[in-house]
C-alpha cells in the first residue's frame, strides 16, 4: 500500500474548521471539501478521514486512521490506546462540574449520595473515585445542563468554555476536573515510513506555530542611538543592523512578538525610528 497518512479529523464544528484551517496553514492542499469521507492532498502525502469526534480515538487506535486530531475531552474519555503527541492550543475548554447557584458547596464530599448527569461517565467515574465519593452517575446525551432543572440530577458534569450556559441555567461552577484542548493523537504501531510522514507534519506544524503572535520589523535608525533601539527589540537572537546610503543612519531588521513593539513604538520614535515597517509572518523555522 502506497505510504499515506491517514489524519482523522472532525466533521464539522469550530475543532473542524480550526483542524482544516492549521492543515492549509501547514501548506498542504486538500483536494475537496467535507461533504466526502476522504479528501487526499495534493502536495502532501495525507488524506483526511472525517469522522464524529467521538468516534476519532476508536478509528486511530484500531489503524483505520493514523493519526487524528480531537478535543483532549474525547480522548481521555473512549481510553482507547493511542499515544498523544502534541497539543495543539486551539478549542480550549474545561471539564467541569456544576450544581444550582443556590446550594452551598463544601467541597467534593457535597457530591456523596448526589446524582449527577454527564456525557463523560469515564472522566468523572475516576475523579470520583481520587476524591473517594460515593456518587450516582447518570449518563446522558445533548442537553446536560437542563438535568438539574428538572429534577433530573443534583449536578452535571461537561464541557465548559465561557460559562454562560451554566449561568442561564441558574448552575454554578464548582469543580474544574481537566482542561482540554484540541490534541493530535496517533496509532502506537505507525510504520516507520507514516513516522517519517508525521515527522515532517510535525516539523511544518512547530512552523506555523512558532510565527503566530510575531512580526517582521524593519525601520531606519540613527547611528548615535542604534544601542538603544536595538535593547527595545527583544528579538529571538541579535538583530541584523546594515548601514544605509546616507551617512549615520542603519537599517535594523529582527523578529519580535507583536505586544513587545506596540509598547515600545513612542519611544523609539523619540529615538528617532523612521521608516518603520511591520510584516506578517507565515512560517518561521528556528
Amino acid at each position: 500500500m502506497e505510504n499515506i497518512l491517514r489524519i482523522a479529523v472532525q466533521t464539522k464544528g469550530r475543532l473542524s474548521e480550526e483542524s482544516i484551517e492549521l492543515i492549509n496553514e501547514c501548506d498542504i492542499k486538500l483536494t475537496s471539501g467535507k461533504r466526502q469521507l476522504l479528501s487526499p492532498s495534493k502536495n502532501f502525502p495525507i488524506e483526511i478521514l472525517y469522522l464524529r469526534d467521538d468516534d476519532i480515538p476508536e478509528t486511530v487506535a484500531d489503524g483505520v486512521a493514523d493519526i487524528g486530531i480531537v478535543g483532549e475531552n474525547e480522548m481521555l474519555e473512549k481510553d482507547k490506546k493511542v499515544e498523544l503527541i502534541k497539543r495543539l492550543g486551539f478549542s480550549k475548554c474545561r471539564l467541569s462540574i456544576a450544581i444550582p447557584k443556590a446550594e452551598e458547596y463544601n467541597g467534593p464530599q457535597w457530591f456523596e449520595g448526589k446524582t449527577i448527569a454527564t456525557s463523560y461517565p469515564v472522566i468523572l467515574k475516576k475523579f470520583f473515585s481520587e476524591k473517594k465519593v460515593n456518587a450516582d452517575i447518570h449518563v446522558i446525551n445533548g442537553s446536560v445542563e437542563i438535568a438539574p432543572g428538572i429534577g433530573l440530577a443534583d449536578g452535571i458534569f461537561d464541557i465548559v468554555s465561557s460559562g454562560g450556559t451554566l449561568v442561564s441555567n441558574g448552575l454554578k461552577e464548582v469543580e474544574v476536573v481537566t482542561p482540554s484542548e484540541a490534541v493530535l493523537i496517533k496509532n502506537p504501531s505507525l510504520s516507520p515510513e507514516k513516522q517519517a510522514i508525521l515527522n515532517e507534519l510535525l516539523f511544518r506544524i512547530e512552523s506555523v506555530e512558532q510565527s503566530k503572535g510575531k512580526k517582521y520589523i524593519l525601520l531606519n535608525a540613527p547611528n548615535e542611538n542604534l544601542d538603544q533601539i536595538i535593547s527595545m527589540l527583544p528579538g529571538m537572537k541579535s538583530p541584523t543592523v546594515m548601514p544605509l546610503a546616507q551617512s549615520g543612519w542603519s537599517s535594523v531588521h529582527t523578529v519580535i512578538e507583536e505586544k513587545y513593539f506596540w509598547e515600545n513604538i513612542s519611544e523609539l520614535r523619540k529615538l528617532g525610528a523612521e521608516g518603520i515597517l511591520v510584516l506578517p509572518i507565515e512560517k518561521m523555522i528556528l
